[in-house]
């Protein structure tokens, strides 16, 4: 099986082999868990609870608002202590409902009816994949229940599962693919249904030999799905290198996947789907990775969604001494930590304790105009120049120059060898530009 893949990108080193023999252990319930109103893109969820309510893990209490948005539930039994802002991974504090936990009180978790899958209707499948709160696991936590509802003038032809997992450390979905491989394949025919969709591929990089054997074995008794291999190299599951390399389509910039007749989804996506149809269940837990050469003992975790990050370290042992940075995500598109009082919320994907050998940087220097940042960008932009166009607050050339495109992967700063911090440059540009984007809405 050849292994296809994308027009540039790197080869960071992958620290693979420190999680992927190991299976998924279930962490105990905190004492506390924190739940922000927003854990997905689009408009933050509503409360439904008030100080002092009890309740049952699965019970939603925030519905959605709008269709771009996405219902939160409880991920244990207990009380609401508070509602208000609380820090979170992503830096900046939420809107977020406390929950303390009582384990002394008999506990009754809220599950659907469960669905027949070979039975159930496309309209029943989005249904209750929109109320089981399940959004994307790839890191963007879009809502999945939007993704599976394209405009009628938008054909779609391919679902394709990401089981790339390009981002180091990470072997979540790894795991995901060993473990539950037959879960896997019922939730991509879901997905394939929702869509009316006859031809569905499960992509996966060639460095995962033994989830390519296992899900392929699968695949030749199901009619219409099939397993790619794909070139180890980053960021292959990004969804614009994922379409090109398995279809040959290019989506052009300021498109979507749908625009080429494609919907990408994660494989914890997938696995959140079949869960949510045929056993009933609504998304109160997150899989994810915690590794890294500052943590004693990594692990792949099932975590409830609230947990705060401290509580994931110790339960892997805590940090080493000479632990030096944390971050969650992955290495390249994750965020560092500065309050481990945040929790993990349901797309975080890995939990790392980096040393300093593993985060070690020389000191930042002026641009040699090189030109290595613009022969690794994937999608063929110029991130020198967009970063030096934020340092000068030119947004207006920032636009033209595509500032809005890049999808903030990070090979350009990776192989930046005057160390020029470009993915958080860019990242200010874009937030710049889009606010000038919706003030010219308004006017």
């Amino acid at each position: 099986m050849s292994s296809k893949t994308f027009k540039s990108g790197i080869h960071p080193k992958e620290y693979k082999e420190l999680t992927e023999h190991l299976s998924f252990e279930t962490i105990p319930l905190p004492d506390e868990i924190t739940l922000p109103l927003s854990q997905h893109l689009g408009k933050e969820a509503k409360a439904l609870v008030k100080k002092g309510d009890e309740v049952q893990p699965g019970q939603m209490i925030a519905q959605a608002e709008g269709f771009v948005s996405a219902p939160i539930h409880s991920s244990v039994a207990g009380k609401v202590m508070s509602l208000g802002k609380e820090q979170t991974s992503s830096g900046f504090p939420k809107d977020s409902i406390v929950i303390k936990t009582n384990e002394t009180v008999e506990s009754q978790k809220f599950l659907f009816t469960p669905l027949n899958p070979n039975a159930v209707t496309a309209e029943e499948i989005r249904e209750r994949v929109a109320l089981a709160g399940i959004v994307g696991q790839g890191g963007a936590a879009f809502p999945t229940a939007v993704k599976l509802t394209p405009p009628k003038d938008k054909t779609i032809d391919v679902v394709i599962l990401n089981g790339c997992e390009c981002e180091p450390y990470l072997t979540r979905d790894y795991r995901f693919m060993i473990e539950r491989p037959d879960d896997l394949i019922s939730g991509l025919k879901l997905i394939m249904k929702a869509l009316d969709v006859k031809r569905g591929v499960i992509g996966i990089e060639d460095n995962k030999p033994e989830a390519i054997k296992i899900l392929s074995g699968k695949a030749k008794y199901e009619e219409g799905i099939e397993v790619v291999s794909l070139k180890t190299k980053y960021p292959q599951g990004a969804e614009k290198m994922l379409i090109k390399a398995v279809t040959g389509r290019e989506v052009p910039p300021g498109k979507l996947p749908l625009d080429v007749g494609a919907v990408i989804q994660n494989i914890g996506t997938a696995i959140a789907i079949h869960d949510a149809i045929v056993n009933g269940e609504v998304l109160i837990t997150a899989a994810l990775t915690v590794s890294g050469k500052g943590i004693k003992n990594p692990k792949n975790l099932i975590v409830p969604v609230g947990t705060p990050i401290q509580n994931v370290i110790d339960y892997c042992g805590g940090v080493t001494e000479d632990a030096m940075k944390i971050v969650v995500g992955g290495p390249m598109m994750g965020f560092a930590q500065f309050d481990l009082q945040a929790p993990v919320m349901k797309a975080t994907s890995g939990i790392l304790v980096l040393t300093k050998d593993e985060v070690a940087k020389n000191p930042e220097t002026p641009c040699l105009r090189c030109g290595q940042c613009i022969e690794a960008c994937p999608l063929n932009l110029m991130p020198t120049k967009l970063a030096r166009y934020t340092q000068l607050n030119r947004f207006e050339h920032a636009e033209e120059a595509g500032i809005t495109v890049c999808m903030e992967c990070g090979t350009c700063a990776y192989t930046c060898p005057a160390n020029i911090p470009l993915v958080q440059w860019i990242r200010l540009g874009k937030q710049k530009v889009l606010q000038m984007q919706k003030e010219r809405v308004v006017k």
